[in-house]
């Protein structure tokens, strides 16, 4: 665990440090300054957050169904679903995203790169792939970990119909799940840089790249703060997994 962990610090303190040395001869937060203060960090990261949001709340409406519906009436088809879902694990980003550009193309059937909305919602629905199979594995996790059949029975029992007991009984009991895989999707859409770049979208990912082959300092202020970013996400998947307990057994 020692060694892990100066594995993993050492190299992060090292890059801390070299971002306060803007200044010669003194430490400063020059670089931060200078990073925070840049219009395009704050526009690129504004994007990719709002593209981040955007692909959690469509991810959520994929998978929490799928994932629902395979537990209670489908569990032969667990094994394909979960192939399905592994698949962005296997192929490259790039691939993917040539793929995309072959068929979505201003000259397609489908000409979704033809103006700059219809490229976003294609690169929003790249991103639910990438994102797939860490928030199909989350919500899956939390479903195996109560009675689904028991409580969609309770709930039907007192007149519920489908959407009322996806929304107000299996949700509920598995919204820290849900909130796991919407973060590490938030982390993931921050700093994705291949989609967005031949997409050629505003977003986050290749901001950084442009600051990192262009200035010396301001990269490793970047960096430090994306690690805060992806911190702060697995910071809060924490809390949130420990309070939960607490609000089930109060419930009970």
């Amino acid at each position: 665990m020692l060694l892990g962990a100066l594995y993993f610090f050492v190299p992060l303190l090292a890059t801390f440090e070299f971002s306060l040395r803007y200044r010669r001869g003194v430490y400063s937060f020059e670089a931060y300054r200078i990073v925070l203060g840049d219009p395009r960090f704050h526009a690129t990261f504004l994007y990719s957050t709002v593209m981040a949001l955007a692909t959690i709340v469509v991810g959520v409406l994929l998978v929490v169904p799928t994932a629902y519906w395979i537990q209670l009436r489908l569990p032969k088809l667990r094994p394909a679903v979960e192939f399905i879902t592994l698949l962005p694990l296997v192929i490259p980003a790039i691939v993917l995203v040539f793929g995309y550009l072959r068929i979505y193309n201003s000259s397609s059937f489908l000409p979704m790169t033809g103006n700059e909305r219809a490229t976003d919602l294609l690169l929003m629905f790249s991103y639910v792939t990438l994102a797939m199979p860490y928030m199909y594995r989350a919500v899956d996790a939390g479903l195996r970990a109560i009675d689904v059949r028991t409580l969609t029975e309770a709930a039907q029992s007192l007149g519920a119909g489908w959407g009322t007991v996806l929304l107000k009984v299996i949700l509920p009991n598995v919204q820290v799940a849900v909130l796991s895989g919407a973060f590490l999707t938030f982390a993931i859409v921050i700093g994705e840089f291949t989609m967005a770049s031949l997409l050629d979208r505003p977003a986050f990912g290749p901001y950084l790249q442009l600051i990192g082959a262009n200035r010396a300092y301001e990269p490793a202020a970047l960096a430090i703060i994306t690690f805060a970013v992806t911190w702060a996400c697995m910071a809060l998947i924490q809390v949130l997994g420990r309070r939960a307990p607490g609000k089930t057994a109060g419930a009970h």
